[in-house]
């Protein structure tokens, strides 16, 4: 991440989950928290106002929701990266917030280290994939239009097959095995992995190999 100063604006119905957002953002000296939002048309007139870095929004609002929301920012602004914020039970929605055009996501009750990863990640492009996603979800979000023309980085054989094996959720000492490396080679592999692909963790590696056709839903449940 570059020394910019990150300008932030976040959006949310509840005013006590804003308040303990907020906190977790000013303490952070790279973020500047611009403003809040208290639904989806309030939040675009504020980003038109502003003109944010990132915007973190809830899924489920009154007057506009953060799907049309998003929609309306990607058109409208769309130097604007957006993070959803969601329960644990939204997964169709989580979904068509990627379609919308959504740069990452996190649980409303993710710890204050995964809202900082998450906001810097996708002020650096990358995309933010919540560390409790579940598989179904990361297969959703993988069909989404979102991010189709992210150009194909090559990998070689070897990157290849360590890419098979984290999505398919093995450990580092479990992929050793599988390909006669030591645990510390492969985890150097796994971090270049997922520095090339700009991603954070195991669900970003997923999202990115099934839409770059690296892997294949069949191949993960083998």
């Amino acid at each position: 991440m570059n020394s910019t100063e990150i300008n932030i604006i976040i959006a949310d119905d509840h005013e006590i989950f804003r308040d303990g957002l907020s906190l977790v953002i000013k303490k952070e000296k790279d973020f500047n928290l611009l403003d809040q939002a208290v639904n989806g048309v309030d939040l675009i007139n504020k980003i038109s106002y502003h003109r944010p870095h990132v915007v973190i929004t809830d899924i489920k609002m009154p007057t506009m929701d953060g799907i049309e929301a998003t929609k309306i920012i990607v058109d409208k602004f769309p130097d604007v990266k957006v993070i959803a914020l969601s329960m644990f039970d939204e997964d169709n929605l989580i979904a068509d917030m990627f379609e919308a055009g959504a740069k990452g996501y996190l649980l409303k009750n993710a710890h204050k280290n995964e809202i900082i990863d998450a906001i810097k990640t996708v002020y650096d492009d990358g995309n933010y994939f919540c560390e409790a996603a579940s598989m179904k979800l990361v297969k959703m979000i993988a069909k989404s239009k979102q991010d189709a023309k992210t150009p194909q980085i090559d990998f070689n054989e070897r990157e290849k097959d360590i890419i098979k094996f984290i999505c398919k959720q093995l450990t580092a000492q479990e992929i050793s095995e599988q390909v006669y490396l030591s645990k510390r080679t492969v985890e150097g592999y796994r971090l270049r992995i997922m520095e090339k692909m700009n991603v954070k963790n195991t669900a970003g590696v997923v999202v990115y190999a099934l839409r770059h056709q690296l892997i294949t839903e069949e191949e993960i449940l083998e």
